[in-house]
């Protein structure tokens, strides 16, 4: 069997009967790409165009950065992955009870279980749903502020463990509505193949995918206006109503904030922050040298 070095880690990838799990939220799930019987996903086209990769995905709609840590990692672990994709942390961003400390010590357990098995690892970093949703600023800012903490975390983590990383923050990505699904938070099947063709082309530099990107045209058609409308009136009033109880309250309050102390609130994220990346213990990842970020210039 033909196996090839990850770049900066001392660890062989089998070309052909590779395990691949999947762990994170809604987005890993798929949703925003149904097809008959559920949701697809990334993940699952990225899986799906490899040659005889085994594919689990543990991926749970509204989970959490310690659901990750609690539920699905211990799972993963046992089903001894290869290469494993951990992509979480806007649910986090979206509770009152958000905590950047937690969720770097959480991230850091997961990455370090995972590649200390001898996993290959997968991530992204995320835009803020702030910007997803059209928020205005009072309101997104505090969203952002989160997420760009979020973002910094798993930039560090993923240097340190040698992931190969996919950056989809970028405004292009955000600004792009047909790669989004009615609900504006989760891609559509375009959003999903184009992830999918990312993810593969950063393995494929490493040796880790030789099999054909997954199409990136969609098969089916968009969502017409009326099917979003639908949705919005459905799904999506649910879904804000859930949201509002636990956040919509603490939300105002730090829109009212951000009105008068939006220098303190950036100066009290930046120390929160350092706090949290200097609470993540270094040394315990892989050593890399390499650019495994897909972004020129960047480690």
């Amino acid at each position: 069997m033909t196996a090839m070095a990850l770049a900066g880690a001392a660890l062989e990838l089998p070309f052909q009967g590779l395990r691949f799990a999947a762990l994170g939220d809604s987005l890993t799930e798929g949703v925003g790409d149904p097809v008959s019987g559920g949701w697809r996903g990334w993940a699952a086209l990225l899986a799906g165009h490899q040659p005889d990769w085994e594919f689990r995905n543990f991926a749970a709609s509204g989970a959490l950065t310690l659901d990750v840590l609690e539920q699905q990692a211990p799972r993963a672990l046992e089903f001894a992955p290869h290469l494993a994709s951990v992509v979480v942390g806007i649910n986090d961003t979206l509770r009152r009870s958000f905590d950047i400390h937690r969720v770097a010590v959480r991230l850091d357990t997961v990455y370090g279980g995972l590649t200390g098995q001898g996993s290959a690892l997968l991530t992204a970093c995320l835009p803020d749903p702030g910007a997803m949703l059209g928020l205005p600023g009072p309101l997104s800012r505090p969203l952002a502020r989160r997420q760009r903490a979020v973002n910094a975390v798993v930039h560090t983590l993923s240097a340190r463990y040698g992931a190969v990383h996919l950056h989809l923050a970028e405004p292009a990505w955000v600004e792009d509505r047909a790669l989004w699904s009615a609900d504006r938070l989760h891609p559509g099947e375009r959003g999903h193949r184009l992830i999918a063709a990312r993810c593969h082309a950063l393995l494929a530099e490493r040796g880790l995918a030789p099999g054909a990107p997954p199409p990136v045209e969609p098969e089916q058609p968009p969502p017409s206006a009326a099917a979003s409308l639908f949705w919005l009136a459905t799904s999506g009033t649910a879904w804000l109503a859930r949201r509002s109880t636990d956040l919509l309250p603490q939300l105002l309050r730090l829109a009212g904030e951000e009105l008068r102390h939006t220098a303190r609130l950036d100066l009290r994220a930046a120390e929160a922050l350092t706090a949290a990346l200097a609470a993540v213990s270094p040394g315990q990842g892989r050593p890399t040298g390499a650019n495994l970020s897909g972004v020129p210039g960047a480690a």
